[in-house]
């Protein structure tokens, strides 16, 4: 059965390379993104126009090529967690977390039981044909759900002591666009009240032994997160890598 390679990397204290994958209903971009070195993609189901049936196809075709598909569900919403996992998704992000009562209740969900309520519904094809027990697959399949939340407003970074202290948490994602019309600065990422709240996030899951991380728009500020201790790092998304590259390569044709 499948290992969650992100998720022994992030305890082992290696930083995970992911970008967004939203738009592009393509099976394929996964590779691509594989082929490319990323680690891990979160398929967006949150904002992207995804149906349950291309989660399903790009998250089969992920984890044969070597990239973990994560998704981020819409709503912290039982039945959307549990078919984005039978769809073999590898892990959950889960968006807009301001309750550590609400998170507890979510997790639970990710887990099959004694560890949560998640119901059973995998099949073989969930766990590459391999002959197991259902007991040995939940215990397996509970041990590599990679369980991610994101902080995405200044209520939440107040909270972020009570949210983080709520059991299998793995990793944070921040979400700087939200987080940062939420603090007064839209879209000033560098701006000192941005640093300052995701540095306080950052040493939060340090101290609780949760991987830090957060998604970022643009090299430059991946480096800089990088630089400063994001673990679970994501750069960019699947459009906008090949709007930036094709932009390059006319601009340096037409010149």
């Amino acid at each position: 059965m499948l290992i969650n390679s992100v998720k022994k990397a992030l305890k082992e204290g290696k930083v995970q390379l992911g970008t967004s994958y939203g738009q592009l209903r393509s099976p394929e971009v996964g590779r691509i993104l594989a082929a490319a070195g990323f680690h891990w993609a979160f398929i967006d189901a949150e904002h992207g126009g995804f149906g349950i049936e291309t989660i399903q196809d790009i998250c089969r075709t992920a984890n044969l090529t070597g990239l973990a598909p994560i998704v981020r569900v819409a709503d912290l919403q039982y039945h959307l967690v549990a078919r984005a996992l039978d769809c073999n998704a590898q892990g959950i992000i889960f968006p807009r977390i301001e309750s550590a009562e609400l998170l507890a209740q979510a997790v639970s969900w990710c887990k099959f039981p004694p560890v949560g309520v998640r119901g059973f519904g995998m099949t073989a094809m969930q766990v590459d044909y391999e002959p197991a027990s259902v007991s040995e697959v939940s215990t397996h399949v509970n041990e590599n759900t990679l369980v991610v939340l994101q902080i995405e407003t200044k209520r939440a970074v107040e909270a972020r002591d009570e949210i983080l202290s709520v059991p299998g948490i793995d990793a944070l994602m921040v979400g700087p666009v939200d987080l940062s019309i939420s603090l007064g600065c839209p879209g000033d990422f560098m701006n000192p009240k941005m640093i300052d709240a995701m540095e306080k996030i950052r040493d939060t899951c340090v101290a609780k032994g949760i991987a830090p991380g957060t998604q970022t728009r643009n090299l430059q500020l991946a480096k800089f997160w990088k630089d400063n201790g994001m673990k679970f790092l994501g750069c960019s998304s699947e459009w906008a890598m090949m709007m930036e590259r094709g932009k390059e390569i006319t601009a340096a044709l037409s010149a």
